[in-house]
């Protein structure tokens, strides 16, 4: 049978450097030119908190918030150094209520003037200072806008003796009010109950007049005052104050109720402490 042999032609490889092309499909020019190099995006500097900073001597270690407190206390006074912060020549801070009364630095006895420290200033504003009572118990810490404040109303400031008259000095914690006036006035009516009468006798006679009772209820201490004035426009004057002997947050738990009564008269008085 006939044979039929099948014989392709050789190919012959094309050099490297020269791309193959095709007089019916001419080479195309690239779709896009290619993207130019972007220089790098620099990084913004890292901000530095006041509690980041390095201490003395270029030391990495952080300064915790009672380091920079530190930097404000002031021993002539046994205060912190707020807001306005003043400074002598040589840098030493003088708090502003000492600033006006001193004429020279406590620390190096230069001459003072009206030189604001506002650096620091600024630094203080990021620290929690301790109130003025925190040696008696206080464990608040809060920013300096809020501290004088808070000490006005702390439950550990000195507590004054309650009896009227200002003749006693006394001052002490708000636990020691209570067996002050028990044990140094004597003479103070005490009685336990929820409902006290106080009765007020000889009201007519001249001057004035302090009437003291210390009551006991639900194991607490209360001061009622009743305090008698001159006669105003031909009457007699009486004001009546109820003291709780407590915190104040304890306070809010409790409602009071006074009840004056006179001859075919009778006035009631209803409130918190």
């Amino acid at each position: 049978p006939p044979t039929l042999l099948l014989s392709a032609p050789s190919a012959t490889p094309l050099p490297l450097s020269q791309p193959p092309s095709s007089p019916s499909h001419p080479s195309l020019p690239p779709s896009s030119p290619p993207l130019p190099t972007l220089p790098p995006t620099p990084t913004p500097p890292r901000k530095l908190e006041c509690w980041e900073w390095s201490g003395a001597g270029g030391s990495s270690a952080g300064a915790s918030n009672s380091d920079l407190a530190s930097l404000c206390e002031y021993l002539m006074c046994i205060d912190y150094v707020l807001p306005p912060i003043l400074q002598c020549q040589s840098g030493h801070l003088v708090c502003s209520n000492c600033g006006t009364k001193l004429t020279c630095s406590s620390t190096c006895r230069g001459p003072l003037g009206s030189i604001r420290n506002l650096a620091m200033e600024k630094v203080v504003n990021f620290v929690l200072f301790p109130g003025k009572y925190f040696s008696s118990g206080c464990e608040i810490t809060l920013p300096h806008t809020e501290k004088a404040d808070h000490e006005q109303l702390c439950e550990f400031r000195p507590y004054s003796c309650l009896c009227p008259g200002g003749s006693c000095k006394w001052q002490g914690s708000l636990d020691a009010v209570t067996p002050h006036l028990m044990h140094q006035h004597k003479s103070m009516m005490t009685l336990q109950g929820e409902d006290i009468v106080f009765m007020a006798t000889d009201i007519n006679l001249t001057g004035a007049s302090d009437r003291v009772m210390m009551p006991s209820s639900f194991s607490f201490h209360f001061m009622l005052l009743l305090e008698k004035q001159g006669k105003y426009d031909g009457h007699q004057q009486f004001f009546a104050k109820v003291q709780l002997i407590v915190t104040r947050k304890q306070a809010e738990n409790f409602s009071h109720r006074l009840e004056f009564n006179g001859h075919r008269r009778r006035l009631t008085w209803e409130a918190t402490p």
